[in-house]
């Protein structure tokens, strides 16, 4: 079997007619995956991927948020207390100061405590309490 151009044509529009969101095929050597992103909240599907998309994606909204971001050094899980019975480190409009724990992100069993760098009031607090996290994502701000 051979993957030319008007064969994964093909395989897109069966992806596009049929309602599919994925299409895997392979023979000896040679796999080919079609995939067609779905976006949610009545917005139109994205093209499948062989075809070029004909609509320019959209430009991702400018978010303001006052102070400085707090981010995560890990992938983990988030916790605002030291226990599920403990008071939270902070809670928004606590005062810090620099390298007081702010939170946990427990990667690997293990517990690592989150320092803030720099001193101020919490005025956002970005995650849920056990809600993994990944590396460099904004948990918290700080003016």
């Amino acid at each position: 079997m051979k993957f030319d151009t008007e064969y994964i044509e093909k395989l897109a529009d069966i992806l596009s007619d049929k309602g599919l969101t994925e299409i895997s095929l392979e023979d000896g050597n040679q796999a080919i995956t079609i995939r067609k992103e779905v976006v949610f909240a009545g917005a139109p599907a994205v093209a499948p991927q062989p075809v070029a998309p004909s609509a320019q994606p959209d430009k991702p909204k400018a978010e303001t948020h006052k102070g400085q971001p707090v981010t995560s050094p890990m992938v983990g899980t988030f916790y605002k207390a030291p226990s599920p019975d403990a008071k939270p480190f902070v809670e928004v409009g606590s005062t810090v100061s620099k390298g007081d724990v702010v939170c946990i992100v427990e990667a690997m069993k293990l517990m690592n405590e989150i320092e803030t760098e720099f001193s101020g009031k919490v005025v956002e607090i970005c995650v849920e309490d056990g809600q993994p996290v990944e590396f460099g994502q904004v948990l918290m701000y700080i003016e």
